[in-house]
């Protein structure tokens, strides 16, 4: 963690290596982020593997039947730095903090980073539809060298809160553009059923989502879409022309079935690859190494 004159370095081998850095030299974040191995998004034709860990700036911290199943933030980052080392995974999605933490750990050389922006809407919250940026700005992402950030799009026709988010996106779209990064938008149209937020997963539905984000902004340019696996793909992709990432299904839920989902949608030619969270850190035999590997090959 120091060199040879006793001076802090950013990369960390352990996690109260990292809780060092921050208190000694937090500089140091900033310094690593210019000296990180970047790569481009894209490379060639092959399809991309994303792993994904925003939920918890949601407080979104169940998996399953578990209520606190991501309470651990060494635990997490346990599994990403396995999802990481797999030569097939090209990067992540979190948040700053979680990202930040990978930085130390030297895990995000020559990986393609997202960081994610609104997480406002917290689970379960009365407001949980004005989904508000309060994560990474457009700013933050293009100074750090970062591919593009995510943003949570959820439009529920009932709730004011919607605008609120689409105005905001529709903002971070022009600005992380006119940076030449990636506004990577994950709609859903939603409603609230019996006080909870649920996510309306008919193709129709998932359409119409589509319809609604890709025209935010002045210029879908730099746009991608991020879009859950259901009936009728084939339809749902006809949608747009925007590349687009397919995210996964519950992973304590036939894992099988879940996976044949992906192999299927991800024949369909304007499919980029996935970019999945849960499914891959938290399977139900939690066995990380291998369901990540399972889904590499699925996209390779």
């Amino acid at each position: 963690m120091t060199d040879r004159n006793g001076v802090a370095t950013a990369r960390c081998s352990t996690y109260a290596e990292v809780t060092a850095v921050r208190a000694t030299h937090p500089q140091a974040i900033a310094e690593a982020w210019a000296r990180r191995r970047r790569r481009a998004t894209v490379t060639g034709v092959d399809r991309l593997m994303i792993v994904a860990a925003d939920h918890p700036a949601r407080g979104a911290l169940a998996v399953g039947s578990n209520p606190i199943a991501m309470n651990s933030r060494s635990d997490l980052l346990d599994r990403l730095r396995t999802a990481l080392a797999n030569p097939g995974v090209d990067g992540v999605l979190a948040t700053s903090d979680i990202l930040e933490d990978l930085l130390l750990l030297g895990a995000l050389e020559d990986k393609v980073v997202f960081s994610s922006m609104n997480r406002g809407g917290l689970a379960g919250a009365s407001f949980e539809l004005d989904d508000r940026m309060t994560s990474a700005t457009a700013a933050w992402t293009i100074d750090a060298g970062l591919n593009g950030a995510k943003m949570l799009c959820r439009v529920d026709l009932g709730d004011e809160g919607t605008l609120n988010m689409m105005t905001a996106c529709a903002a971070a779209v022009d600005e992380l553009a006119a940076g030449g990064s990636i506004a990577m938008l994950e709609p859903f149209l939603s409603s609230r059923i019996d006080g909870k937020v649920r996510n309306d997963l008919t193709a129709d539905a998932v359409i119409k989502s589509m319809h609604i984000v890709q025209g935010l902004g002045s210029t879908s340019a730099y746009t991608w879409l991020k879009l859950p696996v259901v009936d009728e793909m084939e339809r749902v992709m006809d949608a747009t022309t925007l590349p687009t990432l397919l995210l996964g299904g519950d992973p304590q839920t036939a894992p099988d079935e879940t996976f044949a989902s992906w192999e299927r949608a991800l024949r369909i030619p304007s499919v980029r690859g996935l970019i999945v969270g849960r499914t891959l850190l938290y399977p139900s035999d939690d066995d990380v190494a291998t369901a990540v590997d399972t889904a590499v090959n699925l996209v390779r």
